[in-house]
């Protein structure tokens, strides 16, 4: 099989077989991110991906997951996910899931039919990044879509009956915007109701643009502990019945896990002792991992 430069999946698809369908990101220019930098983004030919999927076919098996990569594969021809599908309905009939990452544009260009179809020939969730409920801080950030497309596009997916993951990002909004991120995101999460929730810690490397917005004092980041009461904010706004939340990332200062909205108290309690000063907090350097 061929990979080109740095993979990316999910935490949940370390088991997956992982076939690159796209080379990089189709958006790739938020300025929080340092994912498939090093990638032009390109389609590949339907005909090469083939070609690895009978590759490991040939080499494995049994294949119960697979993860079409790389950051967007949902913005390919319907025509081309068509033959990927079928090909591994077809070579892989021991696979239980198929899954990618799916930008609230690619989820927006397809019809509802074609997100319909999708879910026959075997897609059983798309990955979206929310990021943030804040408009003001999606375009800080260059997001490129607006909180009201981000909704619009989980209710496709959800019409669709495709399982929906979605990760938002605490600290994003800046000691500035705080509160507005923490209260919008929990808001839009809430419209969108997501199956699940990933809420990850903002990481900076020293190479992004918002690293020199940092070091110019135009972007100040929070510390642990308004992280914290920030979460707990977004927490408090969240209504989303039987959403699986899992706040267990490297990234994040004290991890937390429950199904919402029945351990949200919970949850909150838990923030509230890591406030006081009676949990402890992930060291930075353990976050790198």
């Amino acid at each position: 099989m061929r990979y080109e430069g740095m993979i990316y999946r999910p935490p949940s698809e370390a088991y997956s077989l992982i076939v690159q369908v796209t080379i990089g990101c189709s958006q790739n220019r938020c300025i929080f991110c340092s994912m498939f930098k090093e990638k032009r983004f390109r389609i590949r030919k339907v005909e090469e991906v083939l070609e690895d999927l009978q590759d490991a076919r040939n080499k494995y098996r049994y294949v119960e997951k697979i993860f079409l990569a790389d950051g967007d594969a949902l913005i390919c021809k319907m025509t081309d996910l068509e033959a990927i599908l079928h090909f591994i309905k077809d070579q892989f009939p021991e696979c239980k899931q198929v899954t990618l990452y799916g930008s609230p544009r690619s989820i927006l260009m397809k019809q509802q039919e074609d997100l319909d179809k999708l879910r026959e020939l075997g897609i059983s969730m798309i990955y979206m990044g929310l990021e943030s409920g804040n408009d003001e801080v999606l375009t800080y950030m260059k997001k490129g879509v607006t909180s009201q497309e981000m909704i619009e596009a989980a209710q496709k997916v959800k019409q669709a009956k495709i399982r929906l993951s979605v990760t938002a990002i605490s600290g994003l909004g800046g000691r500035r915007l705080w509160k507005e991120h923490a209260k919008d995101t929990g808001l839009v999460l809430s419209q969108m109701k997501p199956d699940y929730i990933g809420l990850l810690t903002l990481m900076i490397e020293e190479d992004l643009p918002l690293a020199d917005k940092i070091r110019s004092g135009e972007f100040e980041l929070l510390n642990p502990y308004d992280i914290l009461i920030e979460t707990k904010e977004m927490l408090k706004y969240m209504d989303c019945p039987d959403c699986i939340f899992r706040s267990n990332h490297a990234s994040n200062y004290v991890n937390l896990r429950g199904t919402l909205n029945q351990d949200k108290e919970a949850m909150i309690n838990l923030l509230d002792e890591a406030i006081k000063g009676n949990v402890h907090l992930k060291s930075e350097w353990m976050r790198g991992f």
